[in-house]
């Protein structure tokens, strides 16, 4: 016997977006019904590492959306509490030569006129902020407002938060459409959910999704290993990065790249990215990634080359061309919203992302432009 309900608003995914998108829309006023074929945080955000990140981003509407999104991410950690592990730590950006610390100090410049505290770090001031980083560096670039949460946790506490209701193991199969075109909610494996609108929030299935409702949006998954230590006292104090992780996040290239990226967590283990390639949904372990990796993070930190690594994961990344998220409205398909395709940034941007989605729900004006992130902006080609 299958199940029909109603509700305001269905949300498709309940990674770290969905859940955002969830507690926006229900603080609004709305009644929102989430669901998901598998787990809470199931997807991209269960394999995050909870980067909350500005430093890494340069000027222009991502920034803009991160910048947002830190803002709502302080005041969530200062009203909700929970057990997300907030931790405004910042991020250390690390140049290894004098060329590397010229792009990045340009870089910076471009950011501090966005409105970005971006401090500059001399060589011999390095030490001071994380005493086991290898010497030798030419110099760095701190990012006060860099900070992170433990992404599976934090999704379930908003989730929580949001009071929405739940509906995980539920495939959705369709998206409805009424006698006039518009969005009148969606079937699922389990029975049909009414509502005048749906959210696609659905990660690295975003393209799926979409397609369900009969439009074009070319999400693709860029796979990415972390590697997890041993439980350490805390040596690494910042989110620490070389500079070049940057032009590997705005790379286009489909091969395997890796740049070092290293933090320590409140629970003791250090994280260390970061690879990007695109390889499908191919869950193979990739012995070249993960040398890559461990190797970039012992030039960070020669400490580490003596510390064992207890665990390597995946996730995938949704990846769009532009390297910016769909976010909003779809002009094709009136009814329905796009909060996918941040690729590695999603729950950074997450709080922005349900902010403005349930601004635009709510036929409200939005905080920030919606144009550059529209979801229609994409030619209609075949997805690799």
């Amino acid at each position: 016997m299958t199940k029909r309900s109603g509700c305001d608003v269905v949300v498709v995914g309940a990674g770290m977006v969905g859940a955002a998108c969830a507690f926006y829309a229900a603080r609004a006023g709305l009644d929102v019904v989430v669901v998901d074929r598998g787990p809470v945080a199931g997807g991209t955000t269960g394999a995050g590492e909870g980067n909350l990140l500005v430093s890494d981003k340069e000027p222009g509407p991502e920034l803009e959306l991160a910048l947002l999104s830190l803002g709502l991410w302080r005041e969530l950690a200062n009203s909700l509490g929970g057990p997300s592990e907030y931790e405004a730590k910042g991020g250390l950006v690390v140049a290894a030569t004098p060329d590397s610390l010229t792009a990045l100090s340009d870089l910076a410049a471009g950011q501090r006129a966005a409105g970005v505290d971006a401090v500059s770090v001399a060589p011999d001031e390095l030490p001071a902020l994380e005493p086991y980083l290898a010497r030798g560096l030419a110099g760095g670039v701190l990012y006060p407002q860099d900070a992170q949460v433990m992404p599976a946790l934090a999704a379930a506490h908003l989730l929580r938060a949001s009071g929405a209701r739940l509906e995980t193991g539920r495939t959705v199969t369709e998206v409805l459409r009424g006698s006039h075109g518009a969005v009148r909610g969606v079937a699922t494996d389990r029975g049909d959910l009414y509502a005048p609108a749906v959210v696609n929030a659905a990660g690295t299935w975003g393209g799926e999704v979409a397609a369900l409702a009969g439009v074009h949006l070319p999400v693709l998954p860029r796979r990415g290993f972390v590697l997890v230590t041993e439980p350490l006292p805390r040596r690494v104090r910042h989110k620490v990065y070389a500079a070049d992780y940057v032009a590997d996040v705005a790379s286009d290239s489909a091969a395997l790249q890796t740049s070092p990226v290293v933090e320590g967590t409140a629970a003791g283990p250090v994280l260390i990215g970061a690879s990007r390639e695109r390889v499908g949904f191919d869950r193979a372990l990739s012995l070249p990634a993960v040398r890559a990796l461990a190797a970039g993070a012992v030039r960070l930190f020669p400490f580490l080359e003596q510390v064992r690594a207890l665990r390597a994961y995946l996730g995938f990344r949704p990846y769009l061309p532009d390297h910016l998220p769909a976010l909003g409205p779809d002009p094709r398909l009136p009814g329905l919203f796009h909060a996918c395709g941040h690729e590695g940034a999603g729950i950074g941007l997450a709080t922005g992302t349900g902010h403005l989605v349930a601004q635009a729900l709510a036929g409200a004006p939005t905080d920030l432009d919606l144009g550059p992130f529209r979801p229609d902006r994409f030619a209609e080609e075949a997805p690799e």
